[in-house]
């Protein structure tokens, strides 16, 4: 018998699909969060984008979607996805957007008072 090395398993040349970005430079300085909404911007053309680019673009094509709902779709992990946006947004093909948050209003101090005492009625 020979010893195997590596413990199992020896995948020499296979690489994830979500591993290959772009070598030789870094993701631009996108500030991205999973819940950063993501469109495509039709006007863009999408000749030369790699395979990982286009599923992003098809996947945003029909609507608006987060960047955990685009990591969701494509099972890849949410820093492969980010990287990946952040490469569009700086290409504009993908145009972002901060999720709508309702702004919070002011209630009466009388008001939260009743809450208060409902509460300690409990």
């Amino acid at each position: 018998m020979s010893p195997v090395s590596g413990g199992g398993h020896s995948r020499r040349g296979v690489v994830r699909s979500h591993t290959v970005i772009a070598p030789d430079t870094p993701p631009p300085p996108v500030h991205l969060d999973v819940a950063t909404l993501l469109s495509v911007d039709p006007s863009v053309e999408q000749r030369g984008l790699r395979a990982q680019a286009q599923r992003v673009m098809a996947l945003c094509a029909p609507g608006v979607l987060s960047v955990a709902d685009v990591a969701a779709h494509l099972q890849m992990p949410g820093g492969v996805v980010r990287a990946l946006v952040a490469e569009l947004v700086a290409s504009n093909h993908i145009l972002t957007a901060d999720p709508f948050v309702p702004v919070a209003q002011p209630h009466e101090a009388e008001f939260l008072e009743r809450v208060l005492d409902g509460l300690q009625r409990l």
